[in-house]
């Protein structure tokens, strides 16, 4: 099934535009048929062996959040030592979490026992239940942001603080924290660029040919004089 030219600007531009959102947020009620189609999204991530490894925890209570957000301010106060002035002052006035504001939040976890000890292609490279887990994660970003709900990811967290206050099981792992709900506005670059924190890096300065840092060559020069287009900057 081919894509038309205006199904493809549409995910292109859900791509472009997508944002790790902190701030801007509304108490607007993300109506049922919408949050289901975001989740359903997810649910038809890319996984390895079919192994499905995710589970996806709704959160509206305001205790749980409450128990979440003192975690992030504690783990905020302990990284800010690791950084020097005058970026230390930077990073703790950096608005980095939406827990409170946002209208819900999702802990999406990995369940390694799903479907058994054995998965396809897990058992080469282990990672790739987790990688699974966050190929669910992109697609639930995505497809909020074509809805026009935003979603933040809270990593500065206590997994220990999580699996204790939503009770998971000793084998699950929590994967990501996650605001969502409607906002205001998106913002029309990532906050931490738009802050001076760090710089969007050229295309052209991450990409490598054949070997790790192999060179352009005949094979590779068409490719290589477009990624020098300013379009791909």
């Amino acid at each position: 099934m081919d894509f038309t030219e205006e199904e493809k600007s549409g995910l292109y531009k859900a791509i472009h535009t997508r944002r790790d959102v902190r701030s801007h947020f509304t108490k607007k009620p993300i109506p049922t048929n919408i949050l289901a189609r975001i989740l359903h999204a997810a649910h038809h991530a890319p996984s390895v062996g079919f192994s499905q490894p995710w589970n996806f925890i709704l959160i509206k209570s305001t205790e749980t959040r409450e128990a979440i957000k003192g975690s992030f301010q504690q783990e905020k106060e302990r990284t800010a030592d690791m950084v020097e002035e005058p970026r230390r002052s930077q990073y703790v006035r950096l608005k980095l979490e939406g827990i409170m504001e946002s209208y819900l939040n999702i802990c999406v976890t990995y369940d390694p026992t799903r479907f058994g000890p054995f998965v396809i292609g897990r058992e080469s490279i282990p990672q790739t239940g987790i990688y699974s887990v966050c190929c669910a994660i992109q697609n639930l970003w995505l497809a909020a942001r074509t809805e026009g709900v935003g979603l933040g990811w809270v990593s500065i967290l206590s997994n220990d603080t999580i699996k204790r206050h939503l009770e998971l099981p000793s084998y699950v792992e929590p994967v990501a924290y996650l605001c969502l709900g409607y906002v205001d506005e998106f913002s029309t670059k990532p906050d931490l660029e738009s802050a001076g924190w760090l710089p969007r890096m050229n295309l052209k300065n991450v990409i490598n040919y054949e070997i790790w840092n192999g060179k352009s060559n005949i094979q590779w020069s068409e490719l290589d004089k477009t990624l020098g287009d300013p379009e791909y900057a």
